[in-house]
């Protein structure tokens, strides 16, 4: 029987990161891919290539390089408006992120810019900054709003976070809405959560410009009664959710999240044994982000162990933003979850692709090589996958990326 293709990869060393190859990184040495309509209908060894192979576009040799999954960052800030390098200045200097927050700084400075922006203005900013991630192999990108505070801002970040798809970048957006208290909300929180409640998720859902809603549950922010009732409004609209939890303080976010079958919550410093179960319980992926630790110059650090003695999926993500994570480098996330939380190089790429995937919704479509799944996929001029990790900075080491069907 003829095996139809559109494009073939052969000569590759496969870090598949599939679960049921019993293989480090669920390897497969000197392999091909077939793909057909942007889908992966062939994988193994060259060896076990089909005699019969009908190709209508490409062949693609990678000459022993390795291919791995797309990357997936699942948690990021990507559109906004001005930087904060001023108040990194500051922490520098002895302030703390939460001092800069409550004298006006922080999240509401972002907003104060993001607000003044046009659409063309922060599209350009924002694809600006998309560039080091293409070149380092993401071809999934979640995309925050929550720099809005306000409903124009809010559809605008969005409609912008949308339209980075001509990148040639999956991109999934997420309503943050209940990120801080605006300034015209000041000392009236139960007022605001009724805006986010009543009108703004609301229409965010009308206009399609979401696939989850998440909230920022921090004794700076918003009390996990208040995240309570954002959660119970997107559930209305049909909307998946997650949560910024424990970064600072212990506020039970985790297992709110929990009661509402979260996709996932993330940061989660101050997580204890019983949030972790919680999680476990509900099938959720914890999100973890060095960056902002490391920016932050934190000292208490995600409860690895306790993830892993509950089976808890481990992501990685950027966190890319401009006050606490000012990172534009998946790579550079990876040596970091190595370095400063004790991540093995495996437990590091799966946790940027396998399990990021999985904290998007989105793990039965991509995140590992496998036949039926999207073929979002990186090819890496390395001699082992551990090199991903290895490596500081731009290894320059992206012989090509793909999403889907691009693959000019």
């Amino acid at each position: 029987m003829t095996l139809q293709l559109d494009t073939l990869f052969i000569n590759a060393n496969l870090a598949t990161m599939n679960l049921d190859i019993d293989a480090p990184y669920g390897a497969v040495k000197d392999g091909a891919i077939g793909v057909r309509d942007g889908r992966i209908v062939w994988l193994g060894k060259m060896a076990d290539l089909p005699e019969n192979i009908c190709q209508k576009k490409n062949t693609w040799d990678c000459q022993g390089d390795w291919v791995t999954p797309g990357l997936v960052d699942c948690h990021t800030h990507l559109v906004f408006g001005g930087n904060r390098a001023q108040e990194f200045e500051q922490r520098l200097n002895g302030v703390s992120y939460a001092d800069i927050a409550k004298a006006g700084g922080g999240i509401l400075s972002t907003v104060k810019a993001t607000r003044a922006l046009g659409a063309d203005d922060l599209y350009q900013d924002t694809s600006t900054r998309l560039i080091d991630f293409l070149y380092q192999g993401v071809t999934t990108i979640e995309v925050k709003s929550g720099y809005g505070l306000d409903i124009p801002t809010e559809i605008k970040m969005l409609e912008v976070a949308r339209k980075l798809t001509e990148d040639h970048v999956r991109v999934c957006t997420t309503f943050l809405g209940a990120h801080a208290l605006p300034p015209e909300y000041k000392d009236r929180p139960e007022d605001y959560i009724d805006l986010v409640c009543n009108e703004m998720i609301p229409k965010i859902a009308e206009l399609g410009l979401a696939d989850a809603v998440d909230g920022f549950c921090e004794n700076i922010a918003f009390s996990p009664a208040q995240i309570k009732r954002v959660f119970k409004a997107a559930k209305k609209y049909g909307l998946p959710v997650k949560l910024h939890a424990e970064q600072l303080s212990n506020q039970g976010g985790a297992k709110l999240a929990a009661e509402f079958s979260a996709l996932s919550a993330d940061h989660l410093e101050y997580i204890d044994e019983d949030g972790v179960k919680s999680m476990a319980d509900a099938g959720m992926v914890a999100v973890l982000l060095p960056g902002a630790f490391y920016t932050l110059k934190e000292t208490q650090k995600p409860p690895i162990d306790l993830f892993r003695k509950h089976g808890v999926p481990m992501a990685l993500a950027t966190d890319c933003n401009p006050g606490s994570s000012p990172i534009t480098s998946p790579l550079i996330i990876l040596n970091m979850a190595c370095i400063l939380f004790g991540f093995t190089p495996e437990e590091a790429l799966a946790g940027m692709t396998r399990e990021g995937a999985k904290a998007l919704g989105l793990g039965d479509i991509i995140g590992t090589l496998e036949i039926g799944k999207s073929a979002d996929l990186a090819i890496w001029a390395i001699e082992h996958p551990a090199e991903l990790s290895y490596w500081v900075g731009d290894i320059a080491n992206v012989d090509r990326f793909f999403k889907g069907v691009s693959y000019e």
